[in-house]
């Protein structure tokens, strides 16, 4: 994938294949090689894949925000001078999805959302000032996942150092509490574009009941379940992400 990286200006960001774009939105303590399995996959079957690394840790903090993440986002896909694209999203990026598909609902095409914020998760909030703790980040992030052997030493010590970093975790108390503040509820049911659902039946971040709750909220939205799954279902079962992804976009016509 490092021959798929390129630089713009501020913008850094992996890009494959042709056809519609898929902009794939990375969470809070996610990154790019996350979606290593779509990436792969979707650029080699028709679809244009690009995912730009999210400035997270690099805005001012007062713009450290949902909103602001959006607009940069808006930045992006004018410097690409991309249209008609689908949004795809975790966690965070999820949320990042929806608050820009609500500014800008005749740029998207379809949205998917997989253990999206937005409307309800259950934060890292009871614990985190304990970032020394290395043990208890482990037990952490293992939870985000089905099957603990998910959360690697390198996941593990990726979040144990953004945790350690006065400013890293500052921007990430910021980023949480802004998610909290931009409820989505009341601007779901008037996104009409299709959307979906691939939710982990076993996420306790953003919980099954948070999945049904979107499901009813979009208008015209298909949710999918995955079994034995967390909170990223595309890095837990990347091969079943992608039949249900797939099977989608054919459904919708994407």
């Amino acid at each position: 994938m490092e021959n798929n990286h390129k630089k713009e200006g501020k913008f850094s960001y992996l890009e494959a294949g042709e056809g519609r774009p898929i902009i794939i939105l990375h969470g809070l303590m996610g990154n790019l090689s996350n979606f290593d399995g779509v990436f792969d996959y979707f650029s080699k079957n028709g679809y244009r894949i690009i995912m730009p690394e999210l400035p997270i840790y690099t805005l001012p903090l007062i713009k450290t925000n949902v909103k602001n993440l959006a607009k940069f986002i808006k930045e992006f896909t004018e410097k690409k001078g991309l249209e008609d694209y689908i949004l795809l999203g975790n966690s965070l990026g999820g949320h990042i999805a929806l608050y820009y598909t609500k500014r800008f609902p005749e740029k998207v095409a379809g949205l998917v959302l997989t253990g999206s914020s937005g409307l309800y998760e259950s934060a890292m909030s009871d614990g985190y000032p304990r970032r020394g703790d290395y043990e208890f980040i482990k037990k952490k992030a293992q939870d985000v996942f089905y099957d603990p052997k998910v959360a690697t030493k390198e996941v593990v010590d990726e979040v144990y150092d953004t945790l350690n970093d006065r400013s890293k975790l500052i921007r990430t108390l910021s980023i949480a509490k802004s998610a909290i503040r931009h409820n989505m509820a009341d601007d779901l049911p008037n996104m009409k574009m299709p959307t979906g659902l691939i939710w982990g039946k076993n996420d306790t971040v953003t919980p099954p009941e948070v999945a049904v709750e979107f499901n009813k909220l979009l208008p015209n939205s298909t949710l999918y379940w995955i079994d034995k799954c967390g909170h990223a279902a595309m890095m837990e079962h990347p091969k079943e992400f992608n039949v249900l992804l797939e099977k989608w976009l054919k459904q919708e016509k994407l």
